[in-house]
C-alpha cells in the first residue's frame, strides 16, 4: 500500500469516527494536506456545500409536483439500479433521510461533479467506504439533478 493510500485511508477512517460526535462541529468545513500536489476537502454536516459550481440551490416551497413526477422518472431508468429509497443499501446508500444528511447543493454537486466529488470530498468518499463502489457518472443535466433533488425530497416527506 502506497502512502498516499495509507494517509487517504487513514483521513476516512477519522473522519468516518469523528461523524459519531460532530454535534458542535456541524456545519464545519477543513481541509487537509495529503501530498504536496493532493488536497482533499474534509465535509462535514449539513451545511457542507460539496465540491462543484452549486452555491446556493433554491428550493420550492411547496415542492414543485412536475419536478418530482420527472425526478421519479429519472430514478427509476438511472438510479433505482443501484439505489433504494429506504434506508437500505442495494449497491449504493438508500435515499431515505438523504436530504436531511446532506445540503442540496452537496446533492446537486454529488450528482453533477461525481468524479470531483469522490475524488476530493471525503463525505463522498465515506460512501465509497460503505459501499465499496465509486458512483458512476450518469452525465445528467443540472436541470435533470434538480428534478432528482426534488424527488429525493418528496421521498423524504418534505413538503
Amino acid at each position: 500500500m502506497n502512502s498516499k493510500t495509507f494517509y487517504a485511508l487513514a483521513i476516512v477512517v477519522i473522519v468516518l469516527i469523528s461523524s459519531c460526535n460532530n454535534n458542535e462541529q456541524s456545519g464545519k468545513q477543513t481541509t487537509q494536506t495529503v501530498t504536496k500536489t493532493d488536497t482533499i476537502t474534509v465535509s462535514q454536516g449539513i451545511n457542507s456545500k460539496g465540491i462543484g459550481r452549486f452555491k446556493d440551490v433554491p428550493l420550492t416551497h411547496p415542492l414543485d409536483a412536475a419536478m418530482v413526477e420527472k425526478g421519479k422518472s429519472i430514478f427509476d431508468a438511472k438510479c433505482s439500479a443501484c439505489h433504494k429509497l429506504t434506508p437500505e443499501k442495494l449497491v449504493g446508500p438508500g435515499w431515505k433521510g438523504v436530504t436531511d444528511r446532506h445540503s442540496p447543493e452537496w446533492i446537486m454537486n454529488f450528482i453533477t461533479n461525481t468524479e470531483v466529488m469522490l475524488d476530493k470530498d471525503l463525505a463522498a468518499q465515506a460512501e465509497i467506504v460503505t459501499c465499496l463502489v465509486r458512483m458512476p457518472n450518469q452525465d445528467l443535466t443540472d436541470e435533470q439533478a434538480r428534478t432528482i433533488l426534488e424527488f429525493m425530497r418528496q421521498n423524504d416527506g418534505k413538503q
